[in-house]
């Protein structure tokens, strides 16, 4: 549904990713997995046309999303959904101004039908009465769920899921894996996770593509993500810090991290 050919990004003249392949299966779940500053959240904004290639083309279907209009962008983006490291719930609006902001923005459907919608997403979730409350009313498993909901607000035919349990109790985390599971067999639509939960990960993936500085070192089912040879991926794997993975910040690893969370400030060890 997706693909991605000769995908590099350069942020400045630092590299966030090296030329890469990739292919997003339809209908099926792809986990993107590495560890921080590797390139996953790069490849992720990347193949939804949220931010533009140093090189490469994503083609989405059979349209190149690099280069097209940023109208016909905006047209296609109504088939997708995102569902944000942090949520991004509108702190100024309810839940369910929240679930419903997509479908007032993009529809000219009646009140009556979209209440009914929100209500529908809300239910999927387990929130179903919770309309009223406001973001800074919720834990943050529930604010998950609703940013959940209102991701398939649109019924989208591809979701986004940047680090989904990120910040998650075991359980919240279980509860989001598993609705994504369920909601991207019941839909029949193309789920693409982020994530450098490797539980979480290799539970629900058809497909996995592990990522190491900007370059795909490993993909495939997640048993045969289990049962590779490659010592870089059995450090992911398990969480060593002695191997070929050194344990320092590169650059590259640093461009990701000011990219893409412009209020964090690391150090180097």
């Amino acid at each position: 549904m997706i693909r991605g050919e000769n995908l590099s990004k350069l942020y400045g003249d630092m590299p966030a990713l090296s030329p890469t392949n990739v292919r997003i299966r339809e209908h099926a779940i792809t986990a993107i997995m590495g560890g921080s500053g590797s390139g996953k959240t790069t490849l992720l904004r990347l193949l939804s046309g949220l931010e533009k290639p140093s090189s490469g083309h994503v083609w989405f279907r059979d349209e190149d999303i690099s280069v097209i209009p940023e109208g016909r962008l905006y047209e296609l983006r109504e088939e997708m959904g995102m569902l944000f490291q942090y949520s991004a719930l509108l702190n100024s609006l309810n839940v369910y101004d929240n679930v419903a902001f997509p479908l007032h923005e993009h529809t000219e459907l009646d009140e009556d039908i979209i209440r009914t919608l929100v209500t529908m997403k809300l239910e999927q979730v387990g929130l179903r009465g919770f309309e009223s409350l406001m973001p800074s009313e919720l834990s943050g498993g529930m604010a998950k769920r609703v940013a959940f909901a209102r991701a398939m607000a649109m019924d989208p035919k591809v979701v986004f899921f940047d680090e989904p349990t990120s910040g998650l109790d075991p359980i919240s985390a279980g509860v989001i894996t598993t609705l994504i599971k369920d909601t991207t067999e019941k839909n029949h639509m193309t789920s693409l996770v982020v994530t450098h939960d490797v539980h979480a990960g290799l539970s629900i993936a058809d497909h996995v593509i592990l990522l190491w500085q900007g370059n795909i070192i490993a993909e495939g089912s997640s048993d045969e993500i289990r049962q590779s040879d490659d010592e870089r991926v059995q450090q992911f794997l398990e969480g060593r810090p002695d191997g070929p993975i050194p344990f320092s910040r590169s650059k590259t690893s640093y461009i990701d991290d000011i990219t893409h969370n412009p209020g964090t400030v690391r150090l180097n060890p």
